[in-house]
């Protein structure tokens, strides 16, 4: 478990939201669904992150063992990301939260520049 966890906590919701809340970390997940991705494949899908933030979050994430790094020892580096099984488990609650923010939005009148490309293969029922 992260070192920067709290030995204890008051409710499970703080907690997920201490693991996923990041800035980009819910992003992160949400690319990484159904699919592996190179770092520099992750940062032009979020072009608007730091490279230093991006890279942060993708730390954070493995500590918390959502994403899982593969390094091939070649020169220039290549460095591959996937969910892990416990990421995986997070599939149908970044589904729902993507919905949710798609909704409000709508309601909202807020422009997205979001496609519906994301593959999310997840039942609704």
């Amino acid at each position: 478990m992260n070192k920067r966890k709290k030995d204890e906590y008051q409710c499970p919701l703080e907690v997920t939201m201490e693991i996923i809340g990041g800035k980009y970390k819910g992003v992160i997940i949400g690319h990484l669904i159904d699919k592996t991705l190179r770092y520099s494949e992750l940062q032009k899908l979020i072009s608007y992150a730091t490279p230093k933030m991006l890279i942060q979050q993708l730390k954070d994430l493995e500590a918390d063992g959502i994403i899982k790094r593969k390094l091939y020892p070649i020169v220039p580096p290549k460095t591959e990301y996937s969910l892990t099984s416990r990421g995986k488990s997070l599939i149908p609650a970044i589904v729902e939260l993507n919905k949710w923010g798609m909704k409000y939005l709508k309601e909202e009148n807020i422009p997205c520049a979001y496609k519906g490309d994301m593959k999310l293969h997840y039942s609704e029922n």
